[in-house]
């Protein structure tokens, strides 16, 4: 049966307004944002999600570990977010409509972290809101069916891709598959949903907004169990995705004034030809990937030109 939802004038505002900030990505981020930021929103998405389940980590230990770096800290956390660097890292791999790549992918997050990771739950379970039970899902022997109904829907249904993306978040934390993991799934497989309308949504971190409105995204998802209709989610998350587009396109925007104005310093005072090296010594404080993505862009834009291979090119700047 298709799940329950409406589709208001909210949903459809708020679907013109993601359609129209697609469209300014695909203007200033060509598909996939730049390096540095794919890399800062990964580490926001998977900071952000692990957050919300109670990962005590900050940001900075995140990225640490992003980096290989070693961290102290308590061990659980440590090993869920060497976990999730491997899931996401693993994200266009899985077929977003694949029961069997879903569990796949919670056996990865779920890894060292409880008994049985990867399948789906043997027992009765409800969601504690402090000392209360906000939510008691359906029954464990219903599981498989409930799934593969919401993994029937999400493949052959009619509506807009976006919009079934938010249907499954909260469909499947209604049903709640899995004895532990559901919050963290439920943003991962949307995300893997969403690339399907888009691949930059690969590198949109949509976890933060909700990490930031938390208390609204589980207001969100008690009015529609209390309707037993997905419509408060869809727009609660439809929010989110529009102004985590939003928020990515000013970063993009900050970086690209940071490119003008280091590119345009530096070819005003190198004269004749150098390297990437000397481009560095300008351009202070660039790493050599950056060096490298600036001469390259700097190519492409004709505003240099190039002579040699490897580390022995040389580049000069192009008089109009």
């Amino acid at each position: 049966m298709k799940p329950l939802y409406e589709i208001t004038q909210t949903i459809l505002n708020l679907y013109g307004q993601i359609n129209e900030a697609l469209g300014f990505c695909k203007s200033f981020v060509l598909v996939k944002p730049d390096t540095r930021l794919r890399k800062e929103n990964r580490i926001k998405t998977i900071h952000s999600s692990l957050a919300i389940e109670g990962n005590t980590l900050d940001i900075e230990y995140v990225t640490a570990l992003m980096n290989n770096v070693h961290v102290v800290g308590p061990q659980k956390d440590i090993l869920e977010v060497q976990n999730a660097i491997v899931a996401y890292d693993n994200l266009p791999a899985y077929d977003p409509y694949s029961i069997q790549d879903f569990l796949n992918a919670h056996s990865i997050f779920m890894k060292g972290l409880i008994e049985n990771p990867g399948h789906f739950r043997t027992s009765q379970v409800g969601i504690l809101k402090g000392r209360e039970v906000a939510h008691i899902a359906p029954s464990h022997t219903m599981v498989p069916g409930l799934m593969q109904d919401l993994f029937y829907y999400i493949q052959h249904d009619a509506d807009l891709g976006i919009i079934k993306s938010c249907v499954f978040h909260y469909e499947m934390e209604f049903i709640h598959p899995f004895e532990d993991g559901n919050g963290r799934m439920g943003r991962y497989w949307q995300t893997r949903l969403l690339m399907t309308s888009n691949p930059i949504f690969e590198f949109v971190p949509i976890e933060k907004m909700m990490k930031d409105h938390q208390e609204e995204y589980y207001d969100a998802l008690a009015r529609s169990d209390t309707s037993g209709s997905s419509t408060a989610c869809i727009e609660f998350m439809l929010r989110a995705i529009n102004a985590s587009l939003r928020e990515m396109i000013e970063e993009t925007k900050a970086l690209n004034i940071d490119f003008r104005k280091r590119t345009a310093n530096a070819l005003s005072v190198l004269e004749g030809w150098f390297d990437r090296k000397a481009y560095m010594k300008v351009c202070k404080d660039i790493s050599s990937a950056t060096a490298s993505r600036d001469l390259k862009r700097l190519l492409g834009e004709h505003r240099i030109e190039a002579s040699g291979t490897g580390r022995m090119t040389q580049y000069k700047k192009v008089h109009n």
